[in-house]
């Protein structure tokens, strides 16, 4: 069973319905229109073996933030394998924040991370991935990532990064740094600017090459503190 967050905009009020598995979801306060859900981890996490799963379903005109309480750390593996998947999907006007907060991969760690988006015409997304390679003094381990967003019936965005040890080192991936720090939007461009691209569609994205995450100047926006 994966963690969901189902959320359904009403003139009256917005439902939102949780279910827990590796994560919990809590509804926090939010203001009219938005739907503020609060992640804590259920139990250890990211453990050999653990094949999380988050899915996400707004409709409506409503916006879906979600804050997470702390970071996430894949902690060695001694040979084992993890997963980490999420799945967004937005119709009927529905936006979604996401500011997350750092997802750490320790040495002898294995990972594989994928997004999926998949947004109606009309829908936005603002997405923060900010992936650290390795704990303080260590070298990170293996780490795989994929990213796929539809817009409408169009392919937006389709990424892949292999940030293993012998590959992420390159000048034209992470160099000397161990800290990769990304925005996202899709359905919106974010203002030009020389460190963003702007996406064939309407989309951006925003990336820090950093040794320490705290450098990245990458800013959360208002509505996410």
């Amino acid at each position: 069973m994966p963690t969901r967050i189902d959320v359904v905009a009403d003139p009256v009020r917005d439902r939102c319905l949780l279910t827990t598995d590796h994560l919990s979801p809590r509804q926090l306060p939010g203001a009219d229109g938005v739907v503020r859900v609060g992640l804590v981890a259920a139990g250890a996490l990211l453990l050999a073996g653990d094949d999380v799963r988050i899915e996400i379903a707004v409709s409506g005109a409503v916006r879906l933030e979600i804050v997470e309480t702390a970071g996430t750390v894949a902690y060695g593996m001694r040979g084992g394998t993890a997963r980490w998947d999420i799945d967004i999907r937005l119709t009927d006007g529905a936006s979604l924040q996401w500011y997350a907060e750092p997802f750490v991969v320790s040495a002898d760690a294995d990972v594989t991370r994928t997004t999926t988006a998949r947004l109606a015409t009309g829908c936005t997304a603002h997405l923060r991935e900010s992936l650290v390679l390795g704990r303080h003094g260590e070298t990170g381990g293996v780490l795989h990532t994929a990213t796929r967003a539809w817009l409408g019936e169009n392919l937006l965005l389709a990424e892949d990064l292999d940030l293993s040890p012998e590959f992420r080192t390159g000048w034209a991936v992470l160099g000397t740094n161990r800290c990769l720090d990304t925005v996202t939007t899709l359905g919106f461009r974010l203002p030009d600017d020389p460190q963003t691209l702007q996406l064939e569609g309407p989309g951006s994205i925003a990336r820090r090459l950093v040794h320490e995450q705290h450098q990245s100047t990458l800013n959360r926006p208002a509505s996410a503190s």
